[in-house]
């Protein structure tokens, strides 16, 4: 039987209220809310937890900030990045096979990507929304009850980059009729605060000038001096490249979590109908 154009434009609408808020996290399994970040390195932070393996981190500050409300059930959050990571790498290396694919009961999957796809695939503008497309299609078939959130890049590269990514992103979240987390303005609020203090600092040990090399060998990996943060930034700073990487640390992470709970939580009420 074919719809009329009047009742599709009707359902069109109450269909996306139903898809996205629902009445409550149908996935979910002995009253826990489980949670999947899917990402690259600004979701991993391999190097904070080389640095400082207790953490906590990305996946642990955001359990416990949910947990820290009563009014809401106990959650589990899964982190899913890896350094270098793009969509199609994802897809067809078997990763996604491995990694996502056969997680139970997820309520919840953020998924951000599209610095390393600008980097890496070729004809961006073209392929990464079709990848995103496909990656989408894999997470219903694999996670047909979990809610897909397509999310912004953080600041990371040139604000141009950025802008583009992220209209992608919202591209592909406008035809899939899913809503977009803009994770983009809070972080770039923070960097407001101080543009370096939400990155670590790594930085190749031959430009450390030679007499500081040797003390400074319990912090170097792979060739490289890892710091956390500001912590030699008086001895160093002048160095041409010296704040060069922009991964997020430990702080950076914090402004990630945060933003993620206070946008959880939120869904969380609205689907469970909790006040």
């Amino acid at each position: 039987m074919k719809a009329s154009p009047f009742s599709v434009f009707l359902l069109i609408p109450l269909l996306g209220f139903f898809l996205f808020f629902g009445t409550e996290s149908r996935a979910e399994k002995d009253g826990t809310i489980r949670i999947l970040l899917l990402g690259d390195s600004t979701t991993e932070g391999s190097v904070p937890r080389r640095l400082q393996p207790e953490g906590p981190h990305l996946e642990q500050v955001i359990r416990h900030l949910l947990e820290a409300d009563p009014t809401l059930p106990k959650c589990k959050v899964y982190n899913s990045g890896v350094s270098g990571e793009y969509i199609q790498r994802l897809l067809e290396n078997g990763r996604y096979d491995r990694d996502v694919a056969g997680l139970e009961f997820l309520d919840y999957i953020f998924i951000r990507f599209g610095i390393n796809d600008r980097a890496k695939r070729e004809n961006f503008a073209e392929n990464f929304p079709k990848d995103f497309h496909a990656l989408l299609a894999r997470l219903r078939k694999d996670h047909p009850k979990a809610l897909l959130i397509p999310t912004t890049v953080i600041p990371f590269s040139s604000e141009e980059a950025s802008d583009e990514i992220n209209a992608l992103v919202r591209q592909v979240a406008e035809k899939e009729g899913l809503k977009v987390f803009d994770l983009y303005p809070r972080y770039a609020a923070e960097l407001e605060k101080g543009p370096n203090m939400l990155n670590y600092r790594r930085y190749p040990l031959e430009k450390i000038p030679e007499a500081h090399r040797e003390w400074l060998a319990p912090r170097v990996h792979g060739g490289r001096v890892e710091i956390m943060d500001n912590e030699f930034d008086a001895l160093f700073g002048h160095l041409p490249g010296w704040f060069g990487d922009r991964h997020p640390n430990l702080a950076g992470y914090n402004v990630i979590a945060d933003e993620t709970a206070k946008y959880l939580a939120e869904l969380i009420r609205m689907r469970a109908g909790i006040p």
